[in-house]
């Protein structure tokens, strides 16, 4: 019986805090915040679709120049081997030379060489 009569204070309670709730409330204010918060639905709706129609053209892009980066990539790798290759080749030529015919060559060009090119490879 206690039990029940706990409930039903509790009953009476809620209907009181939302009796008194409606009062502070005006229903064309709660009628224009429901308007509101569909309107904002609706955009977010919307953005959400532009979003996952960008996202969906985004990687379809990428597919299609990935090939291409990646081709590329392994191309610009070979020809930095070449022409480290040729330079190396350049330098021992240079070396013979000089010791052939010291005079070949302006006298500062004797000092020892050195590479001021970039190395491409080092994160920065």
């Amino acid at each position: 019986m206690a039990d029940e009569t706990e409930k039903e204070s509790m009953r009476e309670a809620s209907a009181e805090v939302s009796r008194e709730f409606k009062t502070l409330i005006d229903l064309r204010d709660l009628d224009s915040l429901k308007q509101l918060q569909h309107l904002i639905l609706g955009r977010l709706q919307d953005s959400n679709a532009v979003l996952s129609h960008f996202n969906e053209y985004s990687e379809h892009c990428f597919a299609e120049v990935s090939g291409d980066f990646s081709r590329n990539t392994r191309l610009l790798k070979s020809m930095k081997t070449d022409l480290d290759y040729i330079f190396q080749k350049l330098r021992s030529m240079k070396s013979k030379l000089v010791a052939i015919y010291p005079d070949a060559f302006v006298d500062d060009s004797k000092e020892e060489f050195i590479d001021r090119r970039p190395d491409l490879e080092l994160s920065q």
